[in-house]
């Protein structure tokens, strides 16, 4: 009778540690893009609130066919401190003219796995908005304007480059998907001061509070990680809007501010993009801390389409530092991007009128200084991806 081979227990057992560590390694460093992808640090710039629906939540990267993640994305900032190119003016804030932005999103997010490569998610964003300022109320009193409601809708499908089951140290997943202009894009409340002799009026919100954008978008996305070191991952993305609408039919009213302004009485439907990179540390098998930087912007041309009407081009660089803990099928994740740079670049509205005026043309925007996000998170059905034999079943090595 042949001999059967025998494998020393501390050979099998160190084997299947190391498959379970690489596995919960992976997750972990998913965890730190669990957050949403953009909208890291704005305001008046209407960088909008998108979470990443493909490889920017961990899960899915153990994600197998059949299974179902589903997860609630919470985000907040207060918007007020001005800047005309990439200087602040402070004294909007000592002579208390500043616009002021408080806005609260959640997006409600429900990932399948088609397979254990190919993913589908989709996106519901709900948000609610204040808007408050002197200048649109006729410039003598403060005055708050508000917006809320379902935002667009988003949905994608991504594929993962490598198979997960064969444990690789790296990944790369890589998705497209379609906005949908599901939110409203033409939000009304009353301004004081402004009508007809000096009274009320029902006028759009402005555009960083309208709750949508009016426009039928294509997204591009991309996430992955890298393990540097058993302890030490390289994490980043980057998200792309591309809004083909040049406009939306909806007025601004910037033209009765000033006429030179008459080329911004019509809102623009801008482009948008994100990108990160960071590192990531697994403290333990429950949490997981990370520090990052993260860049947010709307574009001053759009790739696709015109770029006509009123946007307000800007960008924000934020150091993004984050905490993550993970129980079983249960994951709570908590960034705060903290603005480090930030930039209200000329629009090519402000290049026209000076270019007609001959005289110089920069319009500010408002950007918040740090942004609180908070994700949850829970797997249902199949969320694990069979493993290849080979680093299954350490006898079979």
């Amino acid at each position: 009778m042949k001999p059967i081979k025998q494998t020393p227990i501390s050979n099998m057992t160190s084997k299947l540690i190391q498959a379970c560590l690489c596995r919960l390694s992976a997750a972990l460093v998913f965890l730190t893009l669990l957050i949403p992808a953009t909208g890291s640090a704005q305001g008046c710039v209407a960088i909008r609130h998108f979470s990443s629906c493909t490889g920017a939540h961990p899960e899915n990267n153990i994600l197998g066919k059949g299974g179902l993640m589903l997860s609630a994305n919470y985000r907040y900032f207060k918007s007020f401190r001005h800047f005309r190119g990439t200087e602040e003016e402070p004294d909007r804030v000592a002579n208390e003219t500043e616009v002021i932005n408080h806005s609260h999103a959640w997006d409600f997010v429900a990932t399948y796995g088609i397979s254990d490569r190919w993913f589908a998610s989709l996106v519901i964003p709900t948000v609610i908005n204040t808007r408050s300022s002197l200048y649109e109320h006729g410039r003598d009193e403060r005055n708050t304007t508000f917006s809320r409601g379902l935002a667009d809708i988003r949905w994608n499908v991504g594929y993962w480059l490598q198979d997960p089951a064969s444990l690789p140290k790296g990944n790369v997943a890589i998705a497209l998907g379609m906005k949908l202009p599901t939110g409203n894009y033409q939000a009304t409340d009353i301004f004081y001061n402004v009508g007809p002799d000096g009274g009320p009026e029902v006028r759009p919100v402005d555009q960083s509070i309208q709750v949508g954008d009016g426009g039928f978008g294509v997204t591009a996305e991309i996430q992955f990680y890298r393990e540097l070191s058993p302890a030490l991952f390289l994490y980043g993305g980057g998200f792309y809007l591309f809004n083909p609408r040049e406009t939306n039919g909806v007025r601004t009213f910037r033209e009765t501010l000033s006429p030179i302004l008459q080329n911004e009485a019509i809102m623009s439907v801008p482009d948008q993009y994100s990108l990160r990179l960071g590192l990531s540390h697994p403290f333990s098998p429950a949490f997981t801390g990370s520090l990052g930087a993260r860049f947010d912007g709307v574009p001053v041309e759009d790739v696709i389409g015109g770029s006509g009407g009123f946007r307000r081009p800007g960008n924000v660089l934020a150091i993004d530092p984050g905490i993550s803990y993970t129980s079983g099928p249960f994951a709570l994740s908590l960034s705060v991007p903290v603005a480090v740079r930030r930039e209200r670049p000329q629009s090519l509205t402000d290049l026209e009128t000076q270019e007609a005026t001959g005289q110089p043309r920069a319009g500010d925007a408002a950007f918040a200084d740090y942004v609180i996000n908070l994700a949850v998170t829970y797997r249902f059905g199949s969320s694990g991806v069979k493993l290849d034999p080979e680093k299954q079943d350490p006898f079979n090595r």
